[in-house]
């Protein structure tokens, strides 16, 4: 552990420094259940807010903000929102909820699509200004960057360096700290796993308000239980990941398929024999109005990386429409930053303003096909909605080692995107999605599956125990350890 945080200051600290809307916060009501100003009452029992670096708001525009998030369904308010100014910050303030018992919830980009990074009545803690990025390592090839740094900036620091993190999600503009506590999966995962994989070191603060070093080999038990831990166990304010080297280009394959269960028997194939360095594929509408055209996306790593691509051989044997092929090459940022046209013509459009009510289950490779056109035939494309995707990506399960990470027990599996949109005032359409989505879960449990934690999907506590199966007892136990209070990210629904 590191050296422990000066304690919290008693209930005679003064704050300097923090300001809500013109009135001074001088600490928290414990009768009245709310954060005081100069003016309060006289003989409140006020428990003193210990000074920060950063700032502490209570102003109605900021709480309404950090009770909304890209999938604009939930809305949980909370009571106050931190902007640290230091780790020190989100020390002092963890600490002090956990002495008041009030809930607490890290926010990166607030992309999360179900209130996930909510928490009413509680305390937000904005990670968006712990941005720092290190120094790279280019002997060691690591970098340490803060947890909310977004993945657009490291790509940008470390390939300065001729330096990569191997897997990227397909949206670059999240942070560190959002994927790691997830996961974080793309196209990249069947050959290097996931981002949660690909650290080797963490920086978190507990449940309790502990700053911590831990790692494989350091504290393990905590370092397990935060990575794709969804927040249960500890706030992540600092990560050092692991670097591979960059190529300068790539060349991307765009295959189309007539039917799913080929598509999907030849992202198995490319995977297993490990031709591409990123494999995933969309599905996308036909003229008929049903999802009837499947496009794999293949990309190899050209120099210095890897060879000059072989057409021929990496092809060789694949089910594709040879017609209707399509291969770039394209500079290796550009390729991993290839949304963001297409993200700025959805706000352009305002589909970002948008519910998002997103599916994402992890199918087992024996029974993708059949479940993939089960859950597709009960939704049309108008259904899904204005700038609605749908994605397949192959995953290897020896390459997944995050116990927290959980995949079906074949040795292949499938994340399955279904991400849909609709109209955020229009309730009855939301909530159609919503019951989609808790059916194609079942479904996908019933065959053996789970889902991938980042949708919209309404989950009770025994949905969650089956969930983590095996690391459920593990995971159960770093909470009672490291946030034995039970106040880190209660929107999950985790825990009940």
């Amino acid at each position: 552990m590191e050296s422990r945080m000066p304690s919290t200051p008693s209930r005679r600290t003064v704050l300097r420094g923090l300001t809500v809307t013109g009135a001074t916060v001088v600490g928290f009501d414990t009768a009245a259940r709310s954060w005081a100003a100069s003016a309060a009452e006289p003989g409140a029992d006020l428990a003193r807010v210990p000074r920060l670096d950063g700032t502490l708001v209570t102003d109605d525009a900021s709480l309404t903000a950090a009770a909304d998030d890209y999938g604009h369904i939930v809305h949980r308010r909370p009571s106050a929102v931190l902007r640290p100014g230091s780790v020190r910050d989100v020390v002092t303030m963890v600490r002090f909820c956990n002495d008041q018992r009030l809930p607490v919830a890290p926010r990166g980009q607030g992309h999360a699509p179900f209130g996930q990074a909510q928490v009413r009545g509680g305390l937000v803690v904005e990670t968006a200004a712990l941005a720092d990025i290190g120094a790279v390592d280019t002997a060691g090839r690591t970098v340490t960057v803060g947890a909310g740094a977004k993945w657009s900036a490291v790509a940008r620091a470390t390939l300065a360096h001729g330096l990569t993190p191997p897997v990227f999600t397909d949206y670059l503009e999240l942070s560190v700290g959002g994927t790691l506590s997830v996961g974080g999966l793309g196209g990249q995962a069947h050959r290097v796993g996931a981002q949660v994989d690909n650290v080797t070191e963490l920086r978190v603060v507990t449940g309790a308000g502990e700053l911590v070093r831990c790692s494989p080999t350091r504290r393990a038990d905590l370092f397990h239980a935060v990575l794709a831990g969804l927040g249960q166990c500890a706030v992540i304010v600092e990560a050092t990941l692991r670097l591979v080297p960059a190529p300068q280009t790539v060349r991307r394959y765009q295959l189309a398929y007539g039917d799913l269960e080929t598509f999907l028997d030849d992202q198995r194939v490319l995977v297993q024999e490990g031709r591409f360095d990123y494999v995933e594929g969309q599905v996308h509408a036909d003229a008929a109005g049903t999802f009837g055209v499947h496009v794999m996306e293949a990309v190899a790593y050209g120099p210095p990386v890897g060879p000059a691509p072989d057409d021929a051989a990496l092809l060789r044997g694949l089910r594709h429409d040879p017609a209707s092929a399509q291969i770039v090459d394209q500079p290796y940022y550009d390729f991993l930053d290839r949304l963001a046209p297409v993200i700025a013509a959805m706000k352009e459009a305002g589909i970002w303003t948008f519910a998002h009510p997103w599916l994402n289950l992890m199918l087992p490779g024996r029974s993708a096909a059949a479940l993939g056109a089960q859950v597709l035939s009960g939704l049309t494309p108008a259904e899904a909605g204005p700038g609605a995707v749908i994605l397949f990506y192959p995953l290897l399960r020896d390459r997944l080692t995050a116990p927290l990470l959980r995949t079906s027990d074949d040795d292949v599996s499938y994340l399955f995107d279904v991400l849909s949109a609709a109209p955020a005032d229009d309730t009855a359409a939301v909530e159609r999605l919503l019951d989609f989505n808790r059916s194609a879960y079942e479904a996908t449990a019933a065959a053996g599956g789970t889902h991938y934690p980042v949708g919209s999907i309404r989950l009770t506590a025994a949905d969650w125990r089956a969930h983590f199966g095996p690391a459920w007892a593990a995971l159960a136990s770093a909470k009672c350890t490291y946030d034995p209070r039970g106040i880190l990210v209660p929107g999950q629904g985790v825990f009940g």
